[in-house]
């Protein structure tokens, strides 16, 4: 009895001795229940993914429809102002002596690089304008753009417009330009508004456009080719100038507005791709701990059941 009992003693340290291998050998590993809490919550941030890739298609059909009604709006103003010019290989030497810039950017994230890529264009301009010793002011509309840019110019950002309206609308286009004129637009040689510009569903680009006020005498002065009446030409001229400004910003709004829910549908997309991934990851990771504890378990009641035998 005593011989058995002692074998039994000894077949429990073995036992316990290999349990403290493995448990040096799996130290720093995720336990069973810590992989399961992961594949839980990964699984919880799939589905929000998913969903906000639906909202963001259904919104996307009605920006799609709003940008295709703006853009024959605006398009009286392409003969006073140029058509836009791409941001991708831009240098910035068609900005005049002093400019104001308006980037337009969101008020939400987890939308891609919609916010990132204008305000990198706002700092390559900046650079270059103050390169070839230029002058520049901000106005930023959109709470991610001002975040971005205020660390880096504060001193410069003049005025900022945030929680803007979601879609927008020509009125708020009209009390946008109005803060416009209101930060001294008319004072600046022109103003510049950076935004996306939608192309498909899957790819969207960046623009300026260069917008300069109605001033000039003699052989500068604009619009000599028409007659005004009955106010005087400088009033209407005004009038028409915060008019264009109107229009631009609300095109480049609907521009904006649908590049961002196309990058937000692609950015939950590739989330919801990724959480899949993670997904079969931890529960790879999951069974092997499971069988490893199973399996552990297992030689402990064999090696008890056949001491007691001995």
């Amino acid at each position: 009895m005593i011989c058995r009992l002692v074998r039994y003693l000894i077949t429990l340290l073995s036992i316990s001795s290999f349990s403290h291998r493995l448990t040096q050998q799996t130290r720093g590993m995720a336990t069973e229940k810590q992989l399961f809490n992961q594949m839980q919550s990964t699984k919880n941030i799939q589905k929000i993914t998913s969903s906000m890739k639906m909202v963001s298609a259904a919104k996307l059909k009605g920006d799609e429809n709003r940008l295709a009604v703006a853009k024959p709006f605006n398009a009286w103003t392409t003969a006073l102002c140029g058509e836009p010019i791409s941001m991708e290989e831009a240098t910035y030497d068609d900005l005049p002596q002093k400019t104001l810039l308006v980037p337009l950017t969101s008020d939400k994230g987890l939308c891609g690089g919609v916010n990132t890529f204008i305000s990198r264009g706002v700092r390559e301009a900046v650079k270059a304008v103050q390169n070839s010793g230029r002058e520049c002011d901000i106005v930023v509309i959109g709470d991610k753009g001002r975040g971005q840019l205020r660390r880096v110019y504060g001193d410069m950002i003049k005025r900022s417009a945030t929680e803007v309206q979601a879609p927008g609308t020509f009125t708020l286009a009209a009390a946008l330009s109005a803060e416009l004129v209101a930060a001294g637009a008319a004072d600046y040689d022109a103003v510049v508004i950076m935004y996306n510009t939608y192309v498909n569903a899957a790819v969207y680009k960046q623009e300026y456009k260069i917008i300069k006020p109605f001033s000039g005498e003699g052989e500068d002065e604009p619009m000599m080719s028409y007659e005004f009446e009955p106010d005087t030409k400088s009033e209407i001229l005004v009038d028409l100038y915060e008019y264009l400004l109107t229009s631009q910003l609300f095109h480049s709004f609907m521009d904006g507005a649908a590049s961002e829910q196309s990058s937000r549908m692609a950015a939950m997309e590739n989330a919801s791709k990724n959480a899949g991934e993670m997904i079969e990851s931890l529960s790879l990771q999951y069974n092997r701990a499971r069988q490893a504890r199973i399996t552990t378990e297992l030689i402990e009641i064999i090696s008890g059941a056949s001491a007691l035998e001995d």
